[in-house]
């Protein structure tokens, strides 16, 4: 034990020194090429590696916290990280099951992995009982630098405060403690299989045929090895493939939808990374949900007005749209709905056109404009939003990218079988 406490201890040294030698380059290149504070920041992260990278995604993904000019540069941040050798997959595979020989667990492994990011490479495996699977296997040293790193950076925080204590950056502290909450979970194997299991007792329990989630093996899976079933697919976005797979793309679609509406009512926690690489048609047409690692929490009341805000949008409501926004956020003010409105109405008049399928546009920067912009509405009149309101608004943003493929002449949010906006009642009903 103590001897590991040594080893921790002394990368976590190393990592300090390796994190000032990146500091003082950036130093050099800020006072040599005079880049952006953004663009210096969100290059500097790449450098540094996993736990930066992922916070460079927090800002990227958190509008409501930290300034425009850093949410938009930190949308090139990086996930790719190098391919780690067979070797060291096989070493923690076997420190992992010591005791037990991996070729009585796994028949065989693909030593080129299927995809490596900061946190974990994954490699296509064949259980020794012959179930085909995927190995999710955690990157050398993640927690120990994860840890290490967020020291620095709530040293760091401190520094800027008293340095530059009029940039636009709210309660540092509080952030780098939901950065260090959100971050320890993803590292944590054990509870993704927990997400996966919560989300698979709801696709139970609600009999839904149409969406399935990786089932874990449970006895070939630690805190750094996630073992599951392996899904093949095409991604939503391949419009060309799904209509092979489905004869009715904006069924696949609006069930994928509804799936996913009953979970932020029924789980404990919802799915906040539903990318296209996350989202799958399978061969036998159903729709797979993959990767738990990233999860939100939301309350049902924020959750509803959300629902309600989308459905005001849709219909050019502005006037519930604005209340709707008072129930998603908080505030100590005393606001006008009606000037809210306006201010509203200003915003998305220019975007709305005269076709509601106008909405967003296709380019994921533009569509993450239209959340900035809606926050900073919000900040004008003192609102200020649930930290996962950003994942819940950014998946609602990933689905309209999936209509423009999969039901580009439909209007999804008015179709009877989207089951959303069932139950929920409306805003003024609320509000007196």
């Amino acid at each position: 034990m103590r001897t590991k406490q040594l080893l921790a201890g002394l990368r976590s040294v190393a990592r300090i020194g390796e994190t000032a030698v990146v500091a003082v380059k950036a130093g050099v290149k800020y006072a040599t090429e005079k880049p952006s504070n953004a663009r210096l920041m969100r290059e500097t992260f790449e450098e540094l590696g996993s736990t930066y990278i992922k916070l460079g995604q927090f800002i990227a993904s958190t509008p409501s916290l930290f300034p425009r000019e850093y949410v938009e540069e930190f949308q090139k941040c990086l996930d790719q990280t190098p391919v780690l050798p067979f070797a060291y997959i096989e070493q923690v595979l076997q420190e992992e099951f010591a005791g037990r020989n991996i070729a009585d667990i796994f028949q065989s492994i693909e030593q080129t992995p299927l995809a490596s990011a900061s946190i974990a490479q994954v490699h296509a495996a064949v259980l020794k009982t012959g179930e085909n699977v995927v190995i999710k296997v955690q990157k050398p040293n993640v927690e120990t630098i994860l840890y290490t790193d967020l020291g620095v950076v709530h040293l760091a925080t401190k520094m800027l405060e008293k340095a530059m204590p009029k940039i636009k950056f709210a309660s540092l502290s509080d952030i780098v403690d939901e950065i260090k909450t959100r971050m320890v979970r993803e590292v944590d194997f054990i509870e993704e299989a927990q997400n996966l299991e919560d989300f698979t007792d709801y696709l139970n329990l609600t009999k839904n045929q149409y969406v399935i989630a990786p089932k874990v093996y449970h006895q070939c899976s630690t805190r750094r090895v996630l073992t599951m079933q392996r899904l093949y697919g095409v991604p939503l976005t391949d419009f060309e493939v799904v209509k092979k797979y489905a004869r009715d793309p904006s069924q696949v679609l609006i069930s994928a939808m509804n799936t996913w509406f009953g979970s932020l009512m029924m789980c404990k926690s919802f799915h906040a990374d539903l990318h296209a690489g996350n989202l799958m048609l399978l061969e036998d047409g159903r729709i797979g949900f993959i990767d738990f690692g990233i999860v939100g929490q939301l309350q049902s009341e924020v959750w509803a007005a959300c629902m309600r805000f989308m459905d005001a949008l849709q219909h050019t409501d502005y006037h519930n749209m604005a209340i709707n926004m008072l129930q998603m956020g908080m505030t100590s003010k005393n606001i006008d709905p009606q000037v809210l409105a306006q201010d509203l109405e200003r915003l998305f008049s220019g975007v709305l056109i005269a076709d509601p399928q106008q909405l967003l546009t296709s380019n994921p920067a533009d569509l993450n404009d239209i959340m900035l912009d809606m926050v900073a509405v919000g900040e004008r009149h003192g609102i200020r939003f649930p930290r996962d309101f950003a994942l819940l608004f950014k998946q609602m943003l990933y689905f309209d990218r999936f209509m423009r493929v999969l039901a580009p002449y439909t209007d999804i949010y008015a179709d009877s079988r989207l089951k959303m906006l069932q139950n929920i009642e409306p805003a003024s009903k609320l509000i007196h």
